[in-house]
């Protein structure tokens, strides 16, 4: 059993709070904010044992590990602060912002042999799920295409998360670069096709709202772009291609991750309300087999934070294809946030933990899932222009 700190009390704190309190594995949880307000609400909203003054006093605490929830252009640096302090780290998406802290994050998870993992939820999402179970298989033949989209309209939830999170400042962050925000795309397809990126060419659209967000001249990222396509090489021939839509009419608080996958022998495609699997003989409905079946709402109570559109996600609960045996007894009636995701989650980080195995998202396919998405950007600010991909490899085996 091991003790946990929580670093940033936002949105999805609770929800993790929530679940490690519950893990046998888990030990005294407290937390810490830049508002200390907030870290005190999380602690007596979920009964947390604690909170501390700052980050830094965390790091000096006898915790052993911590889970950061900080914004997302913050977590490189306070990963590697962690780890070179001795604490085991979880860290939300995405890993990092930049090469450079991708490099410094695996340099030290190989020099202090400390246990990371990337939060990335598109890992257990049904699709990926069932797309990796059918890829073992061998059902696909070889697969040589694929795409991934994130199609989330700030307009569902994104405004409110931003201004929680932001301050007075908010439109300045709410223009972060779509495209550096790649893992909910390219963890699903990279997810369940065991390859990596190689190159890349991308394609930014200038927004046009004219709202102060994605307003270069307000944007702490000088940053414009609301969507952006990115097509991928992979490494042993073959593409993909992701999406990263942020003004868009499409359902996302109903599927805001989707997946198809194209192989020499069969197909699999995701929609909104739909998912397909095909080959040459015929279609068949997948549906059922890779939609959650959504909590029975007990768990509202600990969303009233988060806005109305984003709640669903956070009350998803399973899909058939989520194999529930392997999590723990404890997690019952537990809610259970983005397509099923937040339990496997929780328990693969402890897990990871104390038994000093490698999580299935650790440093190097984090840097996989992320890194794409860095150079996407990049090559979107160049015309398309394609560039390379750098590889940090597959990482040691367990």
């Amino acid at each position: 059993m091991f003790t946990l700190g929580i670093v940033g009390a936002g949105q999805f704190a609770g929800s993790f709070a929530k679940l490690w309190q519950h893990h046998p594995g888990v030990g005294d949880i407290r937390a810490t904010d830049l508002l200390p307000e907030r870290a005190a609400r999380l602690a007596a909203d979920t009964g947390l044992a604690g909170t501390l003054p700052s980050f830094e006093a965390l790091l000096d605490s006898d915790i052993d590990a911590v889970a950061i929830f900080t914004q997302r252009w913050t977590h490189g640096p306070l990963v590697v602060q962690a780890l070179r302090a001795g604490k085991h780290v979880y860290s939300a998406v995405p890993m990092a912002v930049t090469a450079d802290e991708i490099a410094a994050i695996v340099d030290a998870v190989r020099e202090t042999g400390l246990t990371y993992m990337m939060g990335e939820t598109a890992h257990y999402n049904p699709a990926a799920v069932y797309a990796r179970q059918r890829a073992a298989q061998g059902a696909f033949g070889r697969l040589f295409y694929a795409e991934g989209d994130y199609v989330h309209d700030m307009d569902l939830g994104f405004y409110e998360a931003y201004q929680y999170s932001g301050g007075e400042n908010w439109k300045a962050t709410a223009s972060f670069p779509p495209l550096l925000y790649p893992t909910h795309a390219v963890g699903g397809v990279l997810g369940a096709w065991q390859t990596h990126a190689v190159s890349v060419s991308a394609i930014g659209v200038t927004d046009d709202r004219g709202d102060g967000v994605f307003d270069r001249e307000v944007s702490q990222f000088d940053n414009d772009f609301s969507n952006a396509t990115a097509l991928f090489e992979v490494a042993g021939g073959g593409s993909f291609r992701t999406n990263e839509f942020r003004r868009v009419g499409y359902p996302s608080h109903i599927l805001e991750s989707r997946y198809r996958f194209f192989g020499t022998q069969a197909s699999l495609e995701q929609v909104a309300t739909v998912s397909l699997w095909q080959d040459r003989t015929g279609v068949q409905d997948v549906t059922l087999h890779l939609r959650p079946v959504p909590d029975d709402g007990s768990g509202q109570e600990g969303v009233s934070h988060v806005a109305p559109a984003l709640r669903e996600a956070f009350l998803s609960g399973y899909a058939p294809v989520h194999d529930r045996t392997r999590l723990p007894a404890e997690f019952a009636g537990v809610p259970n946030g983005h397509f099923g995701s937040h339990h496997y989650l929780a328990d693969d980080f402890v897990t990871a933990v104390t038994t000093g195995t490698l999580p299935p998202v650790n440093a190097w396919v984090a840097a996989r899932y992320t890194l794409p998405g860095i150079v996407a950007h990049q090559s979107a600010l160049n015309a398309g222009r394609r560039l390379p991909i750098p590889d940090f490899g597959a990482g040691p085996k367990n």
